[in-house]
């Protein structure tokens, strides 16, 4: 049994808002793989829900006619892993959600519902950070879009505005972050599945036409810090730089200037600085790989 006040069931975008508007305190749903876990544990109980799942538009991955990669919210993690286009030109966002707990999860669970939940370490975050994606945001006064690293206010928080009635409906990827890139994502957790990560890592480059030098290059952490990260200090060291040994563990320890893990009971803050050295190292090497670049 659920404990919930009400159940309100949005027929379309424009119905959504509208729901929200009225209901401001209400909670959205849509796959319900945290929302129901918890309100079973308590944690959400008495409240009001409003379901988008029947909202089928916001559903599906296309490229828009700016060419960006557009992912609609309501987009099932398992979707996402066997859609052509996101095989085509960002596997490691379907590897990277083909992590999340079981095939059962990942069938019922969303795009939409990942991000907006606000963790640090949701699978699709890093890889969202890494590939600079934008959050669509439709309310009351149009659409907003919103760089993904300012959508997360902080640990467990998210710039979604009850009183202007918005709701999520599409995370885009830009040209720019994904023409000719290539990338790699690693999870570290205690069990190899049904695993919430300790820490996430997931990096992409671009290298130039002759193969020799990396021209751009992106990484981002999950539970390196209170919200999904980007890592500058890194980033400055490959951007530019021929792919060499010295060139990629001065990247890797780079990321220590930036991440602010935290101790928790699944591992410590010097066990996360030590592996996010390690995961950074491996993931540039499997990127360059990848993209059709040799470390020499």
């Amino acid at each position: 049994m659920y404990d919930m006040k009400a159940l309100y069931e949005a027929e379309s975008v424009q119905h959504a808002i509208q729901l929200r508007l009225e209901h401001p305190e209400a909670q959205i749903i849509a796959g319900g793989s945290d929302v129901l876990v918890q309100m079973r544990e308590g944690k959400r109980a008495g409240k009001e829900l409003i379901s988008i799942y029947m909202i089928d538009a916001m559903r599906g991955v296309s490229i828009d006619e700016a060419e960006n990669i557009r992912i609609g919210s309501l987009t099932s993690f398992s979707h996402i892993t066997h859609d052509p286009i996101i095989q085509k030109y960002i596997n490691v966002l379907g590897e990277a959600v083909d992590q999340v707990g079981s095939p059962q999860i990942r069938n019922i669970g969303t795009i939409g519902g990942n991000t907006c939940n606000g963790v640090t370490s949701a699978d699709s975050a890093s890889t969202l950070h890494a590939w600079e994606a934008v959050v669509e945001l439709t309310g009351v006064n149009g659409v907003r879009r919103l760089p993904i690293k300012d959508f997360y206010i902080k640990a467990g928080v998210v710039d979604i505005r009850a009183e202007e009635g918005e709701i999520q409906t599409a995370i885009l990827i830009p040209k720019v972050s994904y023409e000719n890139t290539f990338g790699h994502y690693i999870k570290y957790g205690m069990r190899n599945a049904m695993e919430i990560a300790s820490l996430g890592c997931s990096v992409n480059v671009r290298l130039s036409d002759d193969k020799q030098t990396i021209d751009r290059c992106r990484i981002a952490y999950g539970v390196a810090g209170p919200v999904p990260m980007r890592v500058p200090s890194a980033e400055a060291v490959a951007n530019g730089s021929a792919m060499t040994e010295d060139m990629v563990n001065e990247f890797s320890l780079a990321v220590l200037n930036d991440i602010n893990p935290r101790d928790s009971w699944r591992a410590s803050k010097a066990f996360r600085q030590h592996i996010a050295v390690e995961m950074a190292k491996r993931a540039l090497i499997e990127s360059i790989h990848r993209a059709g670049g040799e470390i020499k």
